[in-house]
């Protein structure tokens, strides 16, 4: 077979190519297509925060607790410690004879300023701030914690 009856288009060579070409610039449209649907679906809507007021005085044991926190007095004034695991997401409990915050499901144990102390939690409990309120002559009115 000789070249001059060979045509360009029955070249299987060019046709893989530009069949090959086809392919990836189809692959490269779809994904420049989808890269914004993808980056739409994926985006969530922050809730607003919430403000919880704790009315003062504390009860005699030094902390409240609520669903969502546990609010105890320190030396360093008020913290709020949340009251789900970051092992799994049980609700913890604070054992006060022990002053610890103890998960039931897994036994993870934490101070009460959310520090880790063992168990199968690797992360400390999350801390929400705290403001606190006072009347005119100065006495704590009440406590709001932001989640």
């Amino acid at each position: 077979m000789s070249c001059a009856n060979r045509s360009p288009a029955n070249d299987p060579q060019r046709r893989q190519t530009l069949i090959s070409w086809l392919r990836w610039g189809s692959l490269l449209l779809a994904g420049s297509l989808a890269w914004p649907l993808t980056r739409f679906l994926a985006f969530r809507v922050m809730p607003k925060p919430r403000h919880v007021l704790v009315p003062a005085p504390l009860p005699l044991s030094g902390y409240h607790a609520e669903r969502d926190f546990f609010l105890f007095l320190t030396a360093k004034g008020p913290i709020a410690v949340s009251r789900t695991c970051t092992h799994l997401g049980c609700r913890v409990n604070y054992l006060a004879d022990r002053k610890i915050i103890e998960c039931p499901c897994h036994q993870s144990r934490f101070t009460p300023t959310g520090q880790r102390i063992s168990g199968p939690a690797k992360r400390n409990l999350p801390v929400y701030p705290v403001e606190t309120r006072t009347d005119a002559s100065g006495k704590v009115r009440d406590y709001v914690v932001t989640l």
